[in-house]
């Protein structure tokens, strides 16, 4: 089974002739476009993941930044150290390697159901912390007062990157837009107001975070660079990597290995949006592991001399921090409602990252 793409412009263009009048009532649709906003909730539904393709964001813009994160990760790990913040849950700056612990190393109820998967479906099993360095870089506005000033810190730049600020700054925004399309469709397509998903994003600590992967040390197949897990976000983004590994489960258990064509970009569906539409929605597993096809990426990587680092241009999109969780619409009546009660959206941040050991422990 192959993705969807999903080409965002015929919805774009009708968003700039309305001036961003576009009716919140789907009723005012377009047929056609209307049946795409149905596409696009029902693949995410079904598969916890899309392909859409954006003329803001070109494949120059993620080259032009997957070179400049190629160039930082390769700095030696002293330098990069200088840019670590654990004392603020690393939510900005580096997250070194062997940090983050993937979900399924910590949660015994996700272990009991891995052990129930059919053996071609069942995710590589990592053995420790993931091997793979992270960048946080916060993009957009922030709010003036927020419960949760951690969650919202400032950005760190490494000295010697004059272009950093930029890079990031504009890759990001074009990421975001392309998730703000992508949220209308949703909620058109799910029945809701057209600003039902967007309304919660605004101010919301939004993520560029791309990971940094030294397939020179860890380039043998098998090993686990993101174990097993879901995004505890709203909904991912990720521009297209250099080096395949990426792999998604989609709703009815079924493991696939993505591939994302030149141009496109990836949509994961997140915790949050699990939690606004009571499971519905789910969010989407996976895992990136170096499998034969990267292998292959790192035999041709180096022929031509070129790094051999995977960068993954990715940017986790928020609810915003102080915005409360909960059932949304027609989705407050369904018998899983209650299962998802309301709450901060920063509160049930902070929880999840205490998980996976990116924050000291709960009620410390």
């Amino acid at each position: 089974m192959e993705l969807p793409v999903i080409d965002l412009s015929p919805y774009l263009e009708v968003s700039a002739k309305s001036s961003g009048h576009l009716e919140a009532a789907a009723e005012e649709l377009d047929p056609q476009l209307k049946s795409q906003c149905e596409e696009v909730s029902r693949t995410l539904r079904e598969t916890g993941a899309l392909l859409v393709k954006d003329p803001r964001c070109s494949a120059e813009d993620n080259d032009r930044f997957i070179d400049m994160m190629e160039k930082y990760f390769e700095r030696p790990d002293e330098f990069k150290r200088r840019q670590e913040r654990p004392y603020l849950h690393y939510q900005v700056g580096v997250t070194p390697e062997g940090v983050e612990v993937p979900r399924s190393l910590v949660d015994g109820e996700m272990q009991e159901k891995l052990r129930a998967m059919p053996k071609e479906f069942q995710p590589l099993t990592p053995t420790g912390p993931d091997p793979k360095w992270r960048y946080m870089w916060r993009v957009g506005p922030r709010p003036a007062n927020t419960r949760f000033k951690e969650l919202n810190a400032e950005p760190v730049i490494p000295e010697g990157f004059p272009e950093w600020k930029d890079t990031m700054d504009a890759w990001g925004y074009k990421m975001i837009s392309a998730i703000e399309v992508v949220a209308e469709m949703a909620a058109i397509g799910f029945g809701l107001p057209k600003d039902a998903f967007t309304a919660l994003m605004k101010q919301g600590p939004h993520l560029l975070a791309p990971t940094g992967s030294d397939l020179q040390r860890y380039g043998q197949e098998g090993t686990v660079f993101a174990g097993y897990h879901y995004d505890l976000n709203f909904l991912t983004i990720h521009g297209r990597s250099r080096f395949p590994g990426l792999n998604i489960w989609l709703r009815n258990g079924k493991k696939m290995e993505v591939k994302v064509p030149v141009g496109c970009l990836l949509i994961q569906t997140g915790k949050q949006i699990e939690w606004l539409t009571a499971g519905d929605c789910i969010a989407g597993m996976h895992e990136v592991v170096v499998t034969n096809r990267t292998i292959d990426a790192i035999k041709q990587a180096s022929q031509q001399n070129r790094s051999l680092w995977r960068v993954s241009s990715t940017l986790f999109a928020h609810v915003a921090s102080d915005a409360v969780l909960k059932p949304l619409g027609r989705f407050a009546g369904l018998p899983t409602a209650g299962s998802y009660p309301p709450m901060c959206a920063g509160e049930f941040v902070e929880q999840e990252l205490a998980v996976i050991n990116l924050k000291g422990k709960q009620g410390t």
